[in-house]
């Protein structure tokens, strides 16, 4: 099979009846795969979704592109595999009705030959819509990428061949690969399978070749297994990556041929050990993630996804929670180069919805193909190690909900017997119609106003009660037991109890809250059977507007709206929008044991005596500056991050105090001072340091690529990192203002954004104040050649970095 890259040359514009066409209509603008539509809709206060969506309206688009197809297809397979599309996608093919796919995250195909015309142009048409379907923002449109692919009657199916290393010692390593070989001529054929086996130098390490009669219209499974000696083993560590090519032979002739890279590696599991990868205990350090880039909205370009992993990579986790749909199969290649662990999640609702038009509308018909195209995609990834089959689903708390949850296990189990499955269950929600009535006393005390998420946050010790309850217990105890692992949100408090009341079972914290890593990070190392944690989130978000956000009142009585307008991002990430670490980010490094120095986190001034509104999701309001605009003597609260027993703070030499950190006071100490410009210094018990200095004098831009050469595809990216600073480098954190971006050269501004979570800018304009000092821009290339990008704002700059665009392949070969 040949997978030509379809992502260029499509138009969008809204999905217009074919009345509103004759009448005119809304033209169509030029636009490259992958694409969210979203970002260029209206944010308004009342829009439907809420601060689910940041405020945006929603709505239906349609994508159109023109295929040229050679006579010589006549003979051919010719389809179209789509990454995903958000949502309810319809594909049409001149005009004709050629296939819908509900999942907004799923892979899909849809077969093209009994619609083209050969010889001629042709029009594919894709239509897609989002209105109160995700409690997240969504993004809308082709969000993902696609691929054409054209093959012969006789033909490699899938996503190429299914890889598995079922045996594996220091000797030697059983590789078993598996082809789906399909006929769709009108006679018996017997074709010849051939498997070669490239080590991760490129060097060949096996061969095997079988004979394989396929009937017309048929599929059959072409079984191989070899045997590589002295196998390197794929891990987070060390992500050795072989490569299986097969060939397709009939009568001496190949026409197919299909390549996908593995991971030689092995799992074990059992709650005396945990999880064993390669025989060695590992600790899931995970990170839950939604599915969008920021300022590039819901769009997977593949630079972007490796770009995600590589930074949530260098902060300290090893692992990552697709949140809570498929993740993309660009993130999947990601992980498995740069050694990251997956766990992909199927759905976040099954029969019971979420919202007035989810996915629940369409789970009863839907599921089974969803997940087999999901388990399709991830079998031969080797970062893959886990499949969730929910998240939070409402239907988990009843005997007919945790028959569906059965289900789906078995059917994943089905299909990959190598892998383990999980659900993330929440017992509070699982069980909220029940929970509530029976502590009706104490949840009659808050105010549920603000949704679950606002009424979770209060509930707090509360929701440990629950979670402990026995109602929980017997209402998720079957949910449970069809799983490998069991999957607890929001529950660290019954991992002691699981040991006495289910001596085998094997649990996860898949969803976690930020501030209490530190109690959880001990209850996973202390306990066994405890595989690891995954916080609540890695990578800051779109779409649930405002979780994190920290207002401030004046009076205990004051109103104060966590999610209000225009809020746009949950602001609750280790790592804010632009993939900046924000202190959280460093506290749980430090919470790891990976970071010896201590850190240095600032609240804002404007903090200082004010009544805190944040909900649980929010971490302190603190910047790693010691730059504000504030008179000399302003009282300041610093809070500093250890793994040491103690830590010494020091302000221009001279000290402040010392406070203990460490385990037993939760790796953090609290100094009150009076702010003066120049150095803050922390001085760790043993030496270890860090200090954040003043900055000073005139302001001045700089800006700065993440790569000074890319490749000239619009699969890459190059981000340009833009910041106001004095003549040392040094932050500017509290003197924000509007920077304009122009971009010459083969390229186009795809984003330019900041890390604030309240705002009315777009990611689409070429100007954009900057957060704390710092503004992002995303350069997408055009062609091969040299880029330039030039910034510039009142009294600042100008300022320009160049990026070179070199020339890439287009073609591969599945």
């Amino acid at each position: 099979m040949v997978a030509i890259d379809f992502n260029t040359g499509w138009s969008v514009q809204p999905n217009q009846s074919i009345f509103a066409q004759l009448s005119g209509g809304v033209g169509a603008q030029p636009v490259t795969l992958p694409h969210d539509a979203m970002l260029a809709l209206p944010r308004t206060p009342d829009a439907p979704s809420g601060d689910s969506s940041g405020y945006f309206t929603g709505g239906s688009v349609a994508y159109t592109r023109t295929l040229d197809v050679p006579t010589d297809w006549r003979n051919q397979r010719v389809s179209l595999r789509f990454d995903g599309v958000y949502r309810d996608a319809a594909v049409y093919v001149n005009g004709d009705y050629a296939g819908q796919h509900p999942n907004g995250y799923a892979p899909f195909r849809i077969a093209l030959d009994p619609f083209l015309r050969y010889g001629e142009p042709n029009e594919v048409r894709v239509e897609a819509r989002a209105h109160r379907d995700s409690r997240w923002y969504s993004g809308l449109g082709i969000h993902r990428g696609v691929q054409l692919h054209v093959s012969g009657m006789v033909h490699f199916d899938g996503d190429g061949p299914r890889v598995s290393t079922p045996d594996v010692d220091d000797e030697r390593a059983v590789v078993e690969i598996v082809h789906r070989v399909t006929n769709e001529g009108v006679s018996t054929v017997t074709a010849r399978v051939e498997t070669r086996l490239f080590d991760p130098g490129g060097a060949p390490v096996g061969v095997s070749s079988s004979p394989v009669t396929v009937r017309a219209g048929d599929s059959v499974l072409a079984r191989q297994r070899l045997y590589v000696p002295q196998p390197r083993r794929w891990s987070v560590d060390e992500p050795s990556l072989y490569r299986a090519h097969g060939t397709l032979t009939v009568d001496s002739v190949a026409p197919d041929e299909s390549t996908t890279s593995f991971g030689v590696r092995t799992l074990r599991l059992d709650p005396q050990h945990g999880l064993r990868i390669n025989d060695e205990v590992v600790k899931l350090r995970g990170a839950c993630i939604h599915h969008d880039n920021g300022m590039l909205g819901s769009a997977a370009i593949p630079r972007a996804e490796e770009r995600r992993i590589e930074l949530l990579k260098a902060a300290g986790f090893n692992a990552v929670r697709a949140a809570h749909n498929m993740i993309s199969t660009p993130m999947l290649d990601a992980c498995d180069r740069l050694g990251m662990l997956v766990m992909d999640e199927a759905f976040d609702m099954w029969a019971k919805g979420k919202n007035p038009f989810d996915y629940s509308l369409a789970f009863p018909e839907w599921w089974e193909r969803d997940v087999e195209a999901m388990v399709e995609r991830d079998f031969s990834h080797p970062s893959v190690i886990m499949y969730s089959i929910g998240n939070e689903v409402l239907d988990i708390g009843t005997p007919l909900g945790a028959v569906t949850g059965r289900a789906l296990a078995e059917k994943v189990r089905e299909l990959d017997s190598t892998r383990y499955v999980t659900n993330g269950i929440s017992g509070f929600v699982a069980t909220i119609a029940d929970t509530l009535t029976q502590f009706k006393g104490e949840v009659a005390q808050l105010d549920s106003s603000g949704g679950v998420n606002e009424l979770m946050s209060q509930m707090d010790e509360l929701i440990d009660q629950i979670s402990l309850s026995d109602a929980v217990t017997e209402k998720t105890v079957e949910g449970h037991a069809v799983l490998d692992v069991a999957g607890h949100n929001y529950a660290a408090s019954r991992y002691a109890g699981e040991l006495e009341r289910f001596p085998d079972r094997i649990v996860l914290g898949t969803e976690t809250l930020a501030t209490q890593i530190d109690r959880n990070w001990a209850l996973v190392q202390q306990y066994p059977h405890v595989l690891g944690d995954f916080t609540w989130t890695g990578f800051d978000y779109l779409g649930e507007a405002g979780l994190g956000v920290t207002r401030y009142a004046d009076a205990p009585d004051q109103e104060m709206p966590i999610s209000a307008y225009p809020a746009l991002a949950a602001y609750c990430g280790d790592l804010d929008l632009t993939g900046y670490r924000r202190p959280s980010s460093y506290y749980r490094e430090i919470v790891f044991g990976l970071r010896a120095d201590p850190y240095i986190a600032v609240r804002r001034p404007e903090s200082h005596g004010r009544d805190r509104r944040a909900l649980g999701w929010a971490w302190s309001d603190t910047v790693s500056s010691w730059t504000w605009d504030v008179e000399p003597g302003a009282p300041m609260m610093v809070e500093v991050y250890s793994h040491a027993a103690s830590v010494e703070l020091f302000l221009n030499g001279e000290s402040v105090g010392v406070q203990p950190t460490g385990a037993a006071h939760r790796f953090r100490a609290e100094f009150e001072l009076a702010y003066q410009p120049g150095v803050l210094r922390a001085v760790a018990h043993g030496g270890a340091e860090m200090s954040v200095a003043s900055a000073s004098g005139e302001r001045m831009l700089s800006a700065r690529a993440d790569r000074d050469v890319i490749s000239a595809d619009p699969a890459d990216l190059a981000y340009v990192t833009i910041e106001i600073v004095d003549a040392d480098g040094t932050l500017f954190t509290s003197r924000d203002q509007p920077v304009t971006v122009d971009v010459t050269g083969p390229a186009v501004l795809q984003g330019l954004g900041s890390a604030r979570p309240i705002t009315e800018e777009s990611y689409l304009a070429g100007s954009h104040t900057t957060f704390d000092g710092r503004l992002l821009a995303v350069l997408r290339p055009t062609g091969p050649g040299s880029i330039a990008l030039t910034a510039a704002g009142r009294s600042l700059g100008p300022v320009t970095v160049r990026v070179t665009a070199s020339r890439p392949g287009t073609v591969t070969a599945l």
